[in-house]
C-alpha cells in the first residue's frame, strides 16, 4: 500500500520580482502569507501504521521556515528573482537529501494561486 502525507507550513515574507516591467505589480516591494505544502509518499509501515511521523517532515522543513519566515525573499542566496516558482525549487532542492520520500513542494502565495514542483 502506497500512501502520501501532506504537511502545510505557513511563512510571512517580502519580495519583489525584479525582472518584470517597472510598471507591473509585482516589481514594487510587496509581501504575502505564503503556504508551502511539503508532500511525501511511500509504503505504509504495517507495524506503526504510517508512512513516516508528521514531525520528521516538521524537522526537516525547520531550518528552511527559519529562512523564509520574515524574510525579504530577494535577501536570499539562490532567491534574487523569488517567483513562487523559483521558492518551490529552491526548497526542493534543500528538502530532498534530508526528506528522500519527498514528491512534491507546493508554494502557494495567496488563497487562490499556487505552483507545484516535482523535481527534475
Amino acid at each position: 500500500m502506497n500512501l502520501e502525507l501532506r504537511k502545510t507550513f505557513q511563512f510571512e515574507a517580502a519580495h519583489l520580482l525584479p525582472r518584470l516591467p517597472e510598471s507591473h505589480k509585482c516589481r514594487r516591494l510587496h509581501g504575502h502569507s505564503f503556504q508551502a505544502e511539503i508532500v511525501v509518499a511511500g509504503p505504509c509501515d504495517p507495524t506503526l501504521g504510517w508512512v513516516m511521523d508528521y514531525a520528521d517532515i516538521s524537522a526537516a522543513f525547520k531550518p528552511l521556515w527559519e529562512a523564509l519566515d520574515h524574510s525579504y525573499l530577494n535577501e536570499i542566496p539562490g532567491l534574487e528573482n523569488p517567483t513562487s516558482e523559483n521558492v518551490a525549487v529552491w526548497i526542493w532542492e534543500r528538502l530532498k537529501p534530508e526528506l528522500p520520500a519527498l514528491k512534491e513542494v507546493v508554494i502557494a502565495e495567496t488563497c487562490t494561486a499556487r505552483c507545484v514542483y516535482r523535481g527534475s
